[in-house]
């Protein structure tokens, strides 16, 4: 209940607020409540009656009536600013009451100002006298003269002027609060101007010169009736050192307060802006996608009870084998689809990294870079299918890289151990001295000169130094003679070595002469290949010598570039030696070195995760960066920002679970119609991103970042145990409980102490060498490694993990010898002997495809893993666009696949801390390559049908019509929201459907032979390396071999296939016209599903026919076969007139 009173403009109005059984009001001027009135004043508007109280005076009504009520009440005296809309509002003649606003309304004013108010709720207000006095509880009447006791106009009876003090000066007004004024306080205010000076309010302008905000009201002040109407509120307030007080939004220049707070603080600095963060889906899409996934479902599950209950009796045969290839049909895509459920993108703040890592604070006055370092593993085997120069460029991507110099150390792992490979890295190092601080200094991207001197843009987009054309020419020159240098490289080798060899094969015949020994005799003298200083070199030679041979070489490690320093260094300006003005430029270049191990024939070297393990070891004695990223040779870093995209989920909230980042893989040289699927987009795209929704994607072997330690085998921190039906039962476990005394906190040497409860044992001294070797420096540098990859302690000192700031600029020590000595002896052959290298340790063993195995065991631990999808290609490499290249590259995919299948590392074995969905992926992994036995029998039923005149129904009913209608439509509306969340093209997708078949019926069944041969017979399977083209000169042979056509006996089952079909629909046509009693209902079902086959197989189809204009001769033989199989079927059906007997039997003229 509110009752107000209405008055005008320059009245105060009393209200009485009720709410419930007890009523309280508070006044709108004034954040405390006032007072209630007592009831023995007998001028007191409460008076006590009976039980009850009853409201008189000024707020009472006309009539003089009495509202009785059972609770108590207080009045309030609130000033009520009249709006442009709402004018000052008269008291009428009959004394009604009129409309007032003031509920909802924002009021702002000050010290001699102008109220301004925005109304938006109105209430009923009542008149009150202007003669009363209008204090409360009194209602004499108000004292008369010239002028008001007060310059607010505040009207006061003469016994409550001299009660508040009024007649010795010294009193206060009841309406304003503020001291009476006399003449002699004006009189001395005049004469005090000039001391008090600033402290005075500025003359204020006439709010007519000045545009009024048309969302408020301009109301007049109630402290001046004499100031002008009109008053500039926003000048006056900062004119004045206004009332808004201090914080983030304004903060004074002279502080505030009576002492001042100084300069204002780093508002921001405790808000700890997160480095990432998780954009999910739109549910306008989601929704959809997962209710059509559950409506596929039924449908399938309602087609599949509808087909194993309406048998075809007449071709039981072919119903069964149908009925087995679409339960297995079915159960695949579940499978599949599952893992899909909750897709989400990812993004990151690099200002957030840079603030937190290098910005200048207590610990770190020098601003130097706080971020951990990365060691960066570059792996390859064979120069001559991997040449030089794609390497070459890979390292100079990464030499060039973002990030802190003295952070970064470049591994390059030679297996072969070619010498090609190794010169190659020498000039590599050379030509980066130029090209490095080019690419800093006109922030040049890519930074792979290559693909940078080979882009068809303008390349003076976004450049302004002047001096950008002239040194881009330098560069450019001496990049081609780099090439020049790379690819003659092989032929040098060769002329050298000859020469020195030739120069010791006559040393050893004159030597032969000094000891008169018979000169006949053969002179054997070994061909060495030889180094430039003219000794032999170490590895491999040309001539496959014992001791330097593919298989049986010494271990090589050689420091291309040394350590940086960890203070800049700037060149000098342009000069006869300088090609480039680096005089404002950091020339300093990261650590690379190339590493080559040991290899002897006794021993398993267990191909790419050996030679990775061999990198981890070595890293870590020489440089022992936190965080691991490899590449393979032909991938190189496209965007320069990629490792600090990277680092921003590694470092962030949560970062200490995470044991890798994942980055897609995008690729270079692809033909326009990508006919092969090369660019796999529905996989980088969909699949990962889904995964990414549920533990993380899965590590697909080059483009990721790793957490040292989780290569080392141990646990995360914290991880998250699934039990239950689907594991929706979850027991959070803590793994890490270190005990560590408040002085060691800040030491860098901490040691990782895990429960000794928990499987993953902690790490002893006693247990080290069995786990790792019994190399000394190798032991001590894993706590210092897992010290350097926690995070940043909370500014309250509270992470029981986390590093202190700064704890990471400090300089990197420099290498000395005997580090390189125990570097190489841990990349000899008998190392991993007796230890877990391969077993749980580094990447896993026993797996042609390394990669998803090393990825399963990490999330079978409890970890996460993340992808990052960034707006600019973190890297691009290239893919095999020949058809029989791109079969091999799926058969081994596919072989490893099937090793993991028949392995411990099956999801089914999977341990309590991996989810659920993330099992399905894992075992929707191992389990792909033998849907191409159900696929192949499934592209043979068509022709099967065709030339038996049979279906795999009895007939074309309306219900199975229905279901495939239904199963067909879910399955598009499918892909067209997967188009939708995913941001891929429909001609992606369907390249995507076409290459699962053509895959599905070559590479993936030969990939189940051979695991099969495996698993029974023990028979190993072979490692065929994919070739890494190098980019051509001539642009029209940019996708010569992609006409190239090599024969493979992965062919054989397409082929087949696909002549079977086109003859059985010749056949089943032929029939269907010469029949008395045709049945078009099963030659259409027949064509159809034939013709769907043919169009998947089109593209292996289009690949065997070569370049365009030049089809190969063995087209010719398929053609002239295939005629004459189809001629001698034509007249086997419609035989020529006459007896069957003459034409059937063969009868000598």
């Amino acid at each position: 209940m509110v009752k107000t009173a209405s008055s005008p403009s320059s009245s105060p109005v009393t209200i009485t607020v009720s709410s419930g059984g007890r009523r309280r009001s508070m006044g709108l001027t004034s954040p405390v409540p006032r007072a209630s009135v007592s009831t023995n004043n007998p001028t007191s508007p409460l008076r006590a009656s009976g039980g009850g109280r009853r409201l008189s005076g000024a707020g009472a009504s006309k009539g003089g009536g009495i509202e009785e009520m059972n609770s108590e009440y207080v009045t309030y005296t609130v000033h009520i600013p009249p709006t442009p809309d709402r004018k000052p509002l008269t008291i009428s003649e009959d004394g009604k009451g009129s409309t007032s606003f003031i509920s909802g309304t924002i009021f702002t004013g000050g010290y001699n100002s102008v109220t301004r108010g925005q109304s938006s709720v109105e209430i009923e207000a009542r008149p009150k006298s202007a003669s009363v006095c209008g204090k409360k509880g009194c209602d004499e009447e108000a004292m008369k003269g010239l002028c008001d006791p007060c310059e607010c106009g505040f009207k006061i009876c003469r016994e409550c002027y001299l009660e508040c003090g009024g007649n010795n000066g010294g009193g206060k007004c009841p309406g304003c609060k503020l001291l009476y004024k006399y003449a002699s306080d004006d009189e001395d205010n005049e004469e005090g101007e000039g001391s008090e000076g600033d402290d005075q309010p500025l003359p204020l302008p006439s709010m007519a010169e000045v545009k009024l905000d048309k969302r408020f009201s301009l109301v007049k002040s109630f402290k001046a009736q004499n100031h002008p109407q009109e008053f500039d509120h926003t000048r006056w307030l900062f004119e004045t050192k206004g009332t808004y007080g201090y914080g983030n939004a304004v903060w004074p220049k002279d502080g505030y307060g009576a002492n001042g707070f100084g300069p204002p603080p780093d508002f921001g600095k405790k808000a700890k802006r997160p480095l990432t963060r998780k954009v999910g889906v739109s549910a306008a899409i989601l929704s959809p996608y997962r209710m059509l996934i559950l409506l596929r479902l039924v449908a399938l599950g309602l087609f599949l009870t509808w087909r194993i209950r309406h048998p075809n009796h007449e071709a039981i045969w072919l119903w069964a084998m149908s009925i087995t290839c679409e339960l297995w049909f079915a159960f695949s895509w579940i499978l599949d689809q599952l893992p899909k459920l909750c897709p989400v993108n990812r993004v990151t703040d690099l200002s957030v990294l840079k603030e937190q890592f290098e910005s200048p604070n207590l610990r770190n006055p020098k601003g130097r870079s706080d971020l951990p370092g990365i060691d960066v593993f570059v792996s390859t085997a064979d120069p001559e299918k991997e040449p030089p120069l794609v390497t070459a460029n890979t390292i100079l991507s990464i030499l060039a890289v973002d990030y802190p110099v003295e952070k970064v150390a470049c591994y390059l792992s030679d297996d072969g151990g070619a010498l090609l490979t190794f010169e190659a890295l020498a000039e590599t190092a050379s030509f980066a001295r130029i090209w490095v601080p080019f690419c800093r200094k006109h922030h040049i991207e890519p930074r792979n000169p290559e693909a940078y001197f080979g882009q068809k843009r303008d390349f003076l987009k976004n450049k302004v130094r002047l001096d950008f054309v002239r040194e881009r020419k330098r560069v450019k020159r001496e990049y081609d003679e780099f090439k020049v240098r790379i690819n003659s490289l092989p032929e040098s080798i060769r002329r050298r070595s000859n020469a020195y060899n030739a120069h010791e094969e006559l040393r050893v015949k004159k030597k032969q002469m000094e000891t008169d020994a018979n000169v006949s005799d053969p002179v054997k003298v070994p061909k060495a290949t030889w180094m430039s200083d003219g000794s032999h070199w170490p590895g491999t030679w040309a001539s496959a010598e014992q001791d330097h041979s593919r298989g049986d070489h010494a271990g090589i490690i050689q420091a291309m570039l040394a350590p940086p320093n960890a203070e800049p260094e700037f060149g000098a300006g342009d000069d006869g030696d300088n090609l480039i003005d680096t005089t404002d430029v950091d020339i300093r270049l990261p650590m690379l070195v190339y590493v080559s191990r040991e290899k002897r024939p006794a021993y398993d070297h267990n191909k790419k995760a050996g030679a990775m393990n061999a990198l981890v070891r070595t890293s870590a004695i020489m440089s022992n960066g936190p965080f691991i990223l490899n590449l393979d040779c032909d991938h190189y870093i496209y965007n320069s920002l990629a490792l600090r995209e990277g680092m921003c989920f590694m470092l962030d909230r949560g970062g200490d679970r995470i044991c890798y980042v994942q980055f897609p893989q995008r690729f270079e040289g692809i033909d326009p119609s990508d006919r092969y699927a090369n660019h796999n987009t529905v996989f980088f795209d969909v699949s990962m991103r889904a995964l990414d929704g549920l533990q993380g994607p899965m590590y697909v072997g080059t483009g990721c970042i790793f957490r040292r330690t989780a290569l080392y085998g141990f646990s995360p921190p914290r991880a998250t145990e699934h039990h239950g039906w689907l594991g929706r039962k979850k027991i959070k476990l803590f793994l890490r409980k270190p005990k560590v005394s408040k002085k060691e906190e800040d030491e860098v040497s901490v040691p990782i102490n895990c429960d000794h409860n928990d499987d993953d044992a902690d790490i002893e001294s006693l247990l080290l060498p069995k786990r790792f070797g019994n190399s000394t420096s190798l032991a001590a540098s894993i706590p210092v490694a897992e010290y350097q990859g926690r995070l940043l302690q909370d500014l309250q000192g509270k992470g029981t993990h986390g590093r202190p700031v700064g704890s990471l600029a400090v300089p990197r020590e420099p290498l000395d010898a005997a580090t390189v000595a125990e570097a190489i002896t841990v990349i000899s052959c008998f190392y991993e002997d007796k230890t877990e290298w391969g077993k749980r340790v580094g990447w896993i063993y026993g797996s042609v495809t390394e990669d998803v195995v090393t990825g399963y065991r990490m999330h079978n631990r409890g970890w996460r893993s993340v992808y990052c999808v960034t707006k600019r290609d973190a890297f691009r490499g290239s893919a095999p666009i020949n058809l029989t290249d791109r079969l091999h590259q799926v058969l081994r995919w596919a072989t490893g696949s099937v090793e993991i299948f028949f392995s411990a590392n099956n999801a089914l074995l999977a341990s309590p801390r991996m989810k659920f969905l993330q099992r399905v992926a894992y075992l929707n992994v191992g389990m792909y390559p033998f849907t191409s036995m159900f696929l192949i029998v499934y592209c043979f039923l068509p022709a099967m049908s065709l030339f038996s005149g049979q279906f795999i129904v009895q007939s074309l009913s309306v219900t199975f019509l229905v279901f495939l209608l239904g199963i067909t439509i879910t399955l598009c509306l499918l892909a067209l929201l997967e188009i939708k969340w995913s941001g891929i093209t429909l001609h992606d997708w369907w390249r995507n459907e076409q290459f699962w078949l053509i895959g599905g019926t070559s590479a993936h069944a030969a990939a189940v032979l051979q695991g099969l041969l495996k698993v029974i017979a023990g028979v190993e399977i072979s490692f065929t390396l994919t070739s890494k083209s190098a980019t051509p000169e001539n642009e029209e042979d940019e996708f010569a071999d992609l006409y190239e056509v090599k024969w493979s006996f992965l062919m054989i089952p397409p082929i087949t296939i696909m002549m079977v079909n086109a003859i059985g629909i010749a056949v089943g046509v032929a029939r269907t016209m010469y029949s008395p009693f045709p049945q078009w209902s099963r030659l259409v079902g027949g064509v159809f599903f034939s013709f769907w086959v043919l169009c998947h197989l089109y593209p292996f189809a289009k690949g065997l026919m070569g370049r365009r204009g030049k089809i190969p001769t063995i087209i010719y033989v398929w053609s002239g076969l295939l005629s004459i199989i189809i001629s001698l079927l034509w007249v086997y059906i419609n035989p020529p007139s006459g007896r069957t007997e003459d034409y059937m039997n063969f009868k000598f003229p």
